[in-house]
C-alpha cells in the first residue's frame, strides 16, 4: 500500500458517529485509510487543545463496507487528535486529511468554534491538505450519533472532493483546507459552488434564563439567517438560499485584507483622533 495514498479521517462528533463512518467509505476507494477521533463528543472544539487526564490511545478496529479499518480514538480535542495522529500513529505523511461529516453545517461567522474545522487547520499547520465536511441537520441533531440522518449524499461529495484534492495538491498558495458544506435535501446532482465565507453567524446563541443567569450556564442556540444583510456570494447564502453545496477555501493566515500602511496612517494620523 505504499505508493497509495494515505488518507487520515477525523471528526468532532467522536468516534462513534455515522458521520465518521460514511467518510470513512467514502474515502476507501481513494486510498488506504486510518482513521483517528475524539473517544467522545467535541462540537464546538474549535483548534482548542485542553489539558489531558486521559493520556491513553484506544485501539479500535471498525468494519465499514465490509472492510475493517484501523482506527484510533483519544480523549482529546479534533485538533490535539489531529495531532497525535500526525506524529505518532500513521505510518507516513498522509497525502490527505478529511475532517467530518459532521452533524450540521460549519458556515459563516462562527465557523471558529467547528472542532470539524478546527482539526482540518492543524493538519493544513503540519501542511497537509484538509477538507472539512459537514451535512446540514436540525439543531437537535447537532450532538447526536441518531441513525436518522441520510450521509449518503455528503459522503458523495466527500468522496467527490477528496478524489480532486488527491491528484490536484499541493493546493494554490493561500488555500490550506477546504470546507464543504451539504444542503440538507441535497442530491448527488446538486450543483456545488465556490464561495466565501459568510460575516453573518448562522448560530444565533440565546441568554441563560434571568432566575439562572449568574448560577449556570443554561444557554441555547437556534440558526438563524438575516437575509436583508446576506451576502449573495457567501457559503450561508449558497446553502440555505440557493440549496446548492458551498465550497470553501480557507487559509491559515487570518490577516485582514487591507492596505497595512494605509491602516498604520490611520491609526496614527486619524483613527485614534476620532476621525
Amino acid at each position: 500500500m505504499a505508493d497509495s495514498p494515505l488518507i487520515l479521517i477525523t471528526n468532532d462528533d467522536g468516534i462513534e458517529s455515522p458521520g465518521l463512518r460514511a467518510a470513512i467509505e467514502a474515502a476507501l476507494p481513494l486510498g488506504e485509510v486510518l482513521v483517528a477521533a475524539p473517544h467522545e463528543q467535541q462540537t464546538g472544539a474549535g483548534r482548542s487543545f485542553i489539558k489531558l487526564t486521559d493520556r491513553r490511545i484506544y485501539h479500535r478496529q471498525l468494519t465499514v463496507g465490509g472492510q475493517t479499518v484501523k482506527a484510533f480514538s483519544i480523549k482529546g480535542t479534533p485538533a490535539q487528535v489531529t495531532l497525535v495522529a500526525l506524529l505518532d500513529l500513521m505510518p507516513r505523511r498522509p497525502s490527505l486529511v478529511i475532517s467530518g461529516i459532521n452533524f450540521g453545517a460549519n458556515v459563516g461567522s462562527g465557523i471558529t468554534i467547528s472542532g470539524t474545522v478546527g482539526a482540518a487547520l492543524e493538519a493544513a499547520a503540519h501542511q497537509v491538505p484538509a477538507l472539512a465536511v459537514s451535512l446540514d441537520t436540525p439543531v437537535e441533531y447537532h450532538i447526536s450519533h441518531s441513525e436518522e440522518i441520510d450521509f449518503s449524499t455528503a459522503a458523495h461529495f466527500t468522496r467527490y472532493f477528496a478524489d480532486r484534492v488527491l491528484h490536484s495538491v499541493p493546493f494554490p498558495v493561500d488555500v490550506d483546507v477546504m470546507k464543504v458544506d451539504v444542503p440538507a435535501q441535497a442530491t448527488p446532482d446538486t450543483e456545488w459552488r465556490m464561495t466565501f465565507v459568510s460575516r453573518q453567524r448562522y448560530i444565533r446563541n440565546h441568554p441563560s434564563p434571568p432566575e439562572e443567569r449568574g448560577k449556570w450556564v443554561q444557554t441555547t442556540y437556534e440558526t438563524w439567517i438575516d437575509k436583508t444583510r446576506l451576502e449573495p456570494g457567501s457559503d450561508v447564502w449558497a446553502v440555505f438560499v440557493d440549496g446548492v453545496v458551498a465550497v470553501s477555501p480557507l487559509s491559515l493566515d487570518l490577516t485582514s485584507r487591507v492596505d497595512l500602511i494605509a491602516l498604520v496612517k490611520h491609526l496614527e494620523y486619524g483613527g485614534l483622533h476620532g476621525e
